[in-house]
């Protein structure tokens, strides 16, 4: 997996296959995909187009996709993975991941809810049921890896020590305000790549773009705030996922460089503390509209 990746949750479907376009044409060959975006097809059309224009191989592109809440059902795994495949193009997936922990009502309709406004939630079935489901993906070829997203640690150690193959992959929200210290750490230990979504502050203002530790650094360093905080995410040993609409937006985000190790420690050093999703207490992510 490439440190540096680039997340398609962008809720228009053109924009969705322009961003993706010139993401591939930037450089970036790390793609994080969804069922639950609602965008796999426009994603997949993007791939197709460069791979039959012979600029790029498949092989040459690690892509990932993720099972959403509704498909925990062990019956419900592989035909749902089956599915992202087909609308993405592809005959495998590089890695795989539970979209969040939570289990809700299976069936069509991704947003379950009573008629109070609260998500159904299924309760039949474990984070282990739905794990084991996709061990057998693995088991068949038809993905590299899997891994799970949107978890906190005390769901992550109990999965790690029942999991017959062990999660690679573990994406969160993270960045200077949430650096999920604790988190890195127990990946670093078992092997398990950490990847941060979110790494900009997912454009929060004020957030860690505008923060003057970081305003400081990419003065001193000639770099741009986002090349900066891309910088710290991966040199502090996580891989990174960014989205950008515009082909400029992406060359800043996918041309970065090393920062001084000081500056490292500078922005570890950052109390302020903010969570911008709470998918993590909910299953419901935070950076997709209701409704959508």
């Amino acid at each position: 997996m490439p440190a540096l990746g680039f997340g398609t949750l962008i809720p228009d479907p053109a924009e969705t296959r322009t961003a993706t376009t010139n993401a591939l044409k930037v450089g970036f060959r790390h793609f994080d995909c969804a069922e639950r975006y609602k965008n796999e097809r426009e994603v997949g059309e993007s791939f197709q187009a460069e791979f039959a224009a012979g600029t790029i191989a498949r092989k040459d592109v690690f892509i990932t996709t993720k099972l959403w809440n509704t498909n925990h059902r062990p019956e419900r795994v592989e035909p749902a993975f089956d599915a992202s495949c087909q609308r993405l193009g592809i005959s495998y997936v590089d890695c795989y991941l539970s979209h969040t922990p939570f289990a809700f009502q299976p069936g069509d309709n991704l947003d379950p809810r009573d008629s109070a406004g609260n998500i159904i939630y299924d309760r039949d079935v474990t984070l282990l049921d739905t794990w084991k489901a996709m061990e057998s993906l693995v088991d068949k070829g038809k993905c590299g890896a899997i891994g799970l997203s949107d978890v906190v640690l005390e769901n992550l150690v109990p999965l790690y020590e029942a999991a017959r193959i062990k999660p690679a992959v573990v994406q969160v929200e993270s960045h200077p305000y949430l650096p999920q210290t604790e988190l890195l750490e127990f990946c670093k230990q078992k092997g398990i790549v950490l990847l941060a979504f979110a790494p900009l502050g997912h454009g929060i203002r004020p957030g860690p773009l505008e923060d003057p530790v970081v305003l400081r650094i990419a003065k001193e360093n000639s770099l741009t705030p986002a090349q900066v905080l891309l910088a710290w995410g991966i040199q502090r040993g996580t891989a990174i996922l960014t989205t950008a609409k515009t082909p400029e937006r992406a060359r800043e985000n996918y041309n970065i460089s090393e920062i001084p190790e000081a500056t490292v420690d500078e922005i570890n050093r950052i109390q302020t503390r903010i969570k911008l999703n709470s998918v993590t207490e909910t299953g419901v992510p935070g950076f997709i509209a209701r409704g959508r």
